[in-house]
């Protein structure tokens, strides 16, 4: 066995982050050691995280550092971290449209990316993907859905794979009547059937803008047209996503609903090694599948919509759902004014195409003011 992988855990206290630390435990010193971590704001969970590591550098993207051990602070710290760490797969469970240039540097240091941020993807993927393949590495999908259509686009080739299926839990709401969706609160929206995740995801869940985003990382990583990828409502989660080959078959990747399972793999591709965690026994369990109802998840066909109108308008579908979020989690708009504030700025004018990072940097600037101004709209 050669050398132990080198691993940097980028938001190393959220749920991603510490799932990733223990999946690193489990395979052991002799096949992967931590190079480094970061976490946003909580220096005292940073430093927790990083007792098991002593040799890991450390980076506070969000704050001053207090500590002497956390070398770096700020959003430019935490990327010179990524450029200087030596890690050969870089784990990035940032949070939002801040994962963007962490991803970059990583890719830029010739490491590969063991991506659980999708904001990279929808607002860059072309430019990331072509800065990939110049320097000759790879993006691998963490999150679950991607992570299957990645293994059984890697067991297929591209070109035998007419269609994708990405599967949705359906959220918080999906048996609500949707009638009430004005008096949802944000306690009810942060509260997921089937995952413990933190809260903006969580309500993206419920909205179903998460499905959104991936459907528009989908087209990103696999290289497909908008309309071949679907999305069907699937309660248990353990069907994570699907692909029609040329001749008609579906093909499915099923396990339980554990993110350790796809982070071990990014870690340990192209080989596929033992896994403690999420195994499954079909024994007596019930599998239900339906189409997402338009009304119930108005979110979603507005991100097809943002496909369709180019890469200035995805990066809007992000930035706009950010900012609403926001104000839904501080109670100055409800939860039904989410939608109504990515549509109102999906309604501008965005650029079809973005040649570099700073044009993606700049539109989402200027979606974040037209989603704070659609907003002040919609308040009481």
């Amino acid at each position: 066995m050669g050398a132990p992988t080198r691993v940097a855990v980028l938001g190393a206290t959220g749920s991603i982050g510490t799932q990733a630390l223990e999946v690193l435990a489990a395979l052991g010193p002799d096949r992967a050691t931590v190079v480094a971590l970061s976490a946003h704001r909580d220096e005292v969970a940073l430093l927790r995280a990083a007792a098991a590591w002593p040799d890991a550098e450390l980076a506070l993207s969000g704050a001053a550092r207090h500590e002497e051990r956390v070398g770096y602070s700020g959003a430019e710290g935490l990327v010179r971290m990524v450029e200087r760490c030596g890690a050969d797969v870089v784990v990035n469970g940032v949070a939002g449209s801040s994962g963007l240039m962490p991803s970059v540097a990583a890719i830029r240091s010739g490491a590969r990316l063991a991506l659980a941020n999708k904001e990279t993807m929808v607002m860059a993927g072309s430019l990331v993907m072509d800065e990939a393949r110049r320097r000759g590495t790879r993006v691998i999908p963490v999150d679950s859905e991607h992570a299957a259509v990645f293994a059984l686009h890697e067991r297929f080739g591209a070109g035998s794979i007419e269609e994708l299926v990405l599967t949705a839990s359906g959220g918080a709401f999906r048996d609500r009547p949707i009638d009430s969706f004005g008096s949802i609160s944000v306690a009810e929206a942060t509260r997921h059937p089937n995952w413990s995740m933190g809260a903006k995801i969580t309500i993206d869940s419920a909205t179903m803008a998460n499905k959104g985003l991936e459907v528009i990382e989908a087209v990103r990583l696999f290289g497909v047209a908008p309309e071949r990828v679907k999305v069907l409502v699937h309660p248990q989660s353990r069907v994570h996503a699907l692909v029609r080959t040329t001749d008609g078959t579906l093909y499915a990747q099923v396990s339980e609903p554990d993110m350790r399972v796809p982070i071990q793999n990014a870690i340990t591709w192209p080989s596929l090694e033992p896994c403690a965690f999420g195994r499954l026994d079909l024994a007596g369990a019930r599998l239900e599948f339906s189409e997402p109802e338009e009304a119930r998840y108005p979110l979603l066909g507005l991100a097809y919509r943002a496909l369709r109108s180019g890469e200035g308008a995805c990066v809007a579908y992000n930035a706009a759902d950010e900012v609403a979020v926001e104000a839904f989690r501080s109670t100055r708009l409800s939860y039904v004014d989410i939608p109504r504030v990515v549509e109102a700025v999906l309604a501008g004018r965005w650029p079809v195409h973005l040649a570099t990072f700073d044009e993606v940097l700049a539109v989402d600037t200027a979606a974040r003011e037209a989603a704070l101004i659609a907003a002040k709209g919609f308040q009481p």
